[in-house]
């Protein structure tokens, strides 16, 4: 039992997912990342798109110390993508996604995506 009091639960990689998310990625932004892992555990999935490629016009607004634009775009995107990610997930998984996060880093670039899934049966 963890602190939680839940059993601990095993991680399975889930590379197909991985990549399928990058190309979702790559499609709809014009760029995608150096590397792309994807993991289950438990009733999550969680995706870090690492060395995350910027835009020029990212590249411009973070050299004019505009990191908090980028980061809002970045996330507005994200949104705006959500369901074709959610969508990505309950193929791979065969499981309803419940809720959808994602967040941005800068320093270093990268992405991470976690998808809470609906209980099984």
């Amino acid at each position: 039992m963890t602190g939680t009091g839940r059993q601990s639960e095993q991680v399975h990689s889930l590379p197909e997912l991985a990549e399928e998310l990058l190309k979702i990625h790559r499609e709809t932004y014009g760029k995608g990342a150096q590397d792309t892992r994807a993991y289950l555990l438990g009733d999550a999935v969680v995706c870090f798109l690492e060395d995350l490629e910027l835009l020029p016009n990212e590249e411009f607004m973070l050299e004019r110390d505009m990191a908090d634009a980028v980061v809002d775009i970045r996330q507005r995107y994200q949104e705006a993508v959500g369901d074709s990610f959610i969508a990505a997930v309950e193929r791979a998984t065969g499981r309803r996604v419940t809720s959808f996060l994602s967040r941005m880093s800068l320093d270093p670039h990268f992405v991470v995506e976690i998808f809470r899934l609906a209980p099984t049966a």
